[in-house]
């Protein structure tokens, strides 16, 4: 071998070791499992929890296949072709998250501008970064429950726009959530909304994300759920506990559209069989479990209600809303003593929320935690003269730190 090979090769050893790197290696022993008790102890959201082993085992035995070309060896194409199935839809498409979902079913029914997307205040304007106005040039008519609970017919009716007044962009699609904060949306309201919608010849989406949680507590059908709406997006990973990946469903030629436009989106992925067989895993392992969250969901809003904490919206599926001032205290108080015990807490603002990972240990130990501050303010002087406010409120408070 001649020196230019020689030092050809040492240059290409010395870019080789540069670009090398063992993620592994700062992973301290035992991280994992600690990882997996915290969260058995996080109230803060369903999107903390993790893959078990199990479903890590499962996910490596699924087929190999590219996503952007949709071969057919792909598991991703069997499960899109399921959860159509199930939900009553034609056709499927798997989606890296909820939010890309939402936007590529909201922007896939939009064709030309103007127009209006009508949905319930809270989420799609807040929580998904306004992202209806950015990818969809769409303006939004958010609208307030009249009840504080759901949106009606009646509500609908008062904010739609429709007929020939040149003024204003017509609504195009009416976007509703089902679990909202947990509660769930009345089915006969649902069809009734669906059914002026119809009318007017206005598209119906659903964000169900949570609407598995819908299913398990009415016992419901998620074709029966689903049947309102032209279109759902149903998320793998928030409740069900996959580590990655929605379901957008619809029709045929609605999906094909939507495919080109997760495309443009930057969404098309190359090897998903793994992300599928873990959301397989978790709809076959992990939905029967959600029963058990309702139940812990509705002994901690009991305990709470007995301590003498105000609930300021109760425990329908996985969560609970309380005001942290009805007992003298704050959520960063709460939650900086969930953390300091021996067996730490992690705790948020006003949203509680409970998932499949929970243990009932911890639901125990944020009940005595609670009394304990409690029965301390009392005994401290405090009374809870706090006058319940009248209409609405978001009742999701963070915490200030």
């Amino acid at each position: 071998m001649s020196q230019v090979e020689v030092s050809a090769d040492a240059t290409k050893t010395k870019v080789a070791e540069e670009i090398k790197f063992d993620i592994l290696a700062g992973v301290p022993a035992g991280g994992n499992e600690l990882k997996r008790s915290q969260i058995a102890r996080t109230f803060i959201s369903q999107i903390a929890l993790v893959p078990t082993k199990e479903m890590y085992e499962y996910a490596l035995f699924a087929s190999l296949g590219d996503d952007v070309y949709h071969e057919p060896s792909t598991v991703q194409v069997a499960l899109e072709a399921h959860v159509a199935k199930i939900t009553g839809k034609e056709a499927g498409l798997f989606m890296p998250s909820g939010t890309m979902s939402n936007q590529i079913g909201l922007r896939t029914h939009l064709m030309q501008p103007p127009y209006t997307i009508l949905f319930i205040m809270i989420f799609y304007c807040r929580y998904e970064v306004g992202g209806a106005g950015f990818h969809s040039g769409a303006a939004l008519t958010p609208v307030i429950p009249s009840n504080g609970h759901h949106l009606t017919r009646k509500d609908v009716e008062n904010n739609i726009i429709y007929g020939p007044d040149v003024h204003f962009a017509p609504t195009e699609v009416i976007a509703l959530e089902n679990t909202l904060n947990g509660t769930i949306f009345p089915q006969d309201e649902i069809i009734a909304i669906s059914e002026f919608a119809r009318s007017k010849g206005i598209k119906m989406h659903l964000d169900g994300a949570r609407i598995w949680h819908v299913a398990a507590e009415t016992g419901t059908s998620l074709h029966e759920l689903l049947e309102p709406f032209d279109t759902a997006s149903l998320c793998f990973s928030k409740g069900l506990g996959a580590p990655i990946g929605s379901c957008l469903v619809g029709p045929k030629e609605y999906i094909t559209r939507a495919r080109r436009i997760r495309k443009l989106f930057g969404g098309g992925m190359r090897q998903t069989g793994i992300l599928a067989g873990a959301a397989a895993y978790a709809l076959t392992h992990n939905f029967p479990l959600l029963h058990r969250v309702h139940v812990l969901t509705i002994k901690l809003q009991k305990s709470f209600e007995d301590i003498g904490v105000t609930i300021l919206s109760p425990a329908e599926t996985c969560m609970i809303f309380y005001d942290a001032a009805s007992i003298g205290s704050t959520y960063d108080e709460i939650a900086e003593r969930g953390e300091a015990l021996p067996e730490p807490l992690f705790l948020g603002g006003s949203r509680v929320v409970l998932h499949i990972q929970t243990s009932e240990a911890a639901v125990d130990d944020f009940i005595k935690l609670t009394a304990t501050i409690a029965e301390e303010k009392r005994k401290a002087g405090f009374v809870n003269s706090a006058v319940q406010a009248n209409g609405h409120q978001d009742v999701y408070v963070r915490r200030t730190h």
